[in-house]
């Protein structure tokens, strides 16, 4: 039996055992080809894929059960087979560990404290591509802007031929507990807005620009709705 059908039936198969689903719906506005993929936090139940090529202008739909908890992130700049990539790389086609900094986060938590839903876009470890979430009758974030465009320097990440191709946080370009929230700056109290985390944040407002960014960044939606990931929205 081909893979693809066999996992279609596994899903169905819980549904009818009472275990329901969500989808997401990944889709590619950027001007080439992407390599979406997806983690599921540790000791999860899995999705239905965790890497796949998406042209561009194309869309296409993985689908999870209704307490899944993971990461959803783009590649970029890839080899024709996806097992090695510019930007958000894990090494192979299905990704079976995150993608290296930097990459544009989606982060979902489905059906967790009070029967709701719990996503948000995440730049703690930098950015690569545009992205939006959104799901009927949920609030939308959004980080649609192209930071690489106007990453500073010191933090941009370059191909070969001197282009920035991603943007690296502050925690990813040194390393150091002010802006890795880490050590002596280990809690809300006393790991602040540095000058970094300031420039990603006036950039897209709604995502995380470091790691106690909660008040403005996390978003949540009744248990049950189906969303929308968009690259390059």
């Amino acid at each position: 039996m081909a893979f693809g059908v066999l996992l279609a039936l596994l899903f169905v198969a819980s549904s009818i055992l009472g275990g329901e689903t969500t989808t997401f719906t990944i889709t590619n506005n950027c001007p080439y080809t992407i390599w979406p993929a997806t983690t599921t936090g540790k000791g999860g139940e899995s999705i239905s894929s965790s890497g796949f090529a998406l042209a561009s202008h194309a869309s296409n739909t993985i689908t999870a059960t209704s307490s899944w908890s993971g990461r959803i992130w783009a590649r970029a700049f890839c080899n024709d087979a996806g097992t090695s990539c510019g930007t958000g790389d894990c090494g192979n086609l299905q990704c079976s560990a995150g993608g290296a900094a930097p990459a544009s986060l989606v982060e979902f938590t489905l059906n967790g404290d009070g029967g709701k839903d719990f996503y948000d876009i995440s730049l703690v470890d930098g950015f690569n591509l545009p992205v939006t979430v959104s799901g009927a009758g949920c609030p939308q974030t959004s980080c649609p802007v192209d930071i690489n465009a106007a990453c500073p320097g010191e933090l941009a990440l370059k191909n070969q031929g001197g282009a920035t191709i991603g943007c690296k946080s502050a925690c990813v370009a040194f390393n150091a507990p002010q802006y890795c929230c880490t050590g002596d700056h280990g809690s809300p109290e006393t790991c602040t807005p540095t000058s970094y985390s300031e420039f990603f944040k006036a950039k897209c407002p709604q995502a995380y620009s470091y790691a106690y960014d909660d008040k403005t960044s996390t978003f949540t939606c009744p248990t049950g709705a189906n969303y929308v990931v968009t690259f390059c929205p």
